[in-house]
């Protein structure tokens, strides 16, 4: 039997919406000022956070394979089928922000729109469907 968090799981997919709301306005309105910049990296760094979370509650409550990365925790829920195989790449190449986000953030190009704002403001929402899903089907 296995025991997943899925009250700590939903807590976090309740944030996506509300991300991808903010990278949805963001992109439509943009036009480079260093609050948008600022605001697109955080909305872009929740992402990360937010998605890595969950997979590392859906690796833990699953006994999966452990992750030796972030991108390992994308690899390991897609091969789990926690969400569709056309989201692997996309999700992949979020959490290859975190580390200009984090620890490059001194050279982020502020005033420039990241092509994921876009993306992510239909991909997020359609994350969650999917792991909702996917817990549905496995528990």
């Amino acid at each position: 039997m296995y025991y997943v968090n899925r009250e700590q799981i939903a807590v976090r997919l309740e944030t996506l919406p509300e991300i991808a709301a903010v990278l949805d306005t963001l992109a439509a309105n943009w036009q480079g000022s260093m609050l948008e910049g600022l605001a697109q990296e955080r909305a872009l760094h929740l992402s990360i956070e937010t998605v890595t979370d969950v997979g590392s509650y859906l690796i833990d409550g699953f006994i999966l394979r452990d992750a030796s990365s972030y991108e390992d925790i994308i690899e390991i829920t897609a091969e789990a089928d926690a969400f569709p195989a056309d989201m692997l790449g996309t999700l992949t190449e979020l959490v290859k922000l975190r580390k200009p986000l984090v620890q490059d953030y001194y050279a982020w190009p502020r005033s420039e729109l990241h092509p994921l704002t876009r993306t992510l403001s239909v991909l997020l929402p359609a994350f969650k469907q999917e792991v909702e899903n996917y817990l549905d089907r496995e528990l």
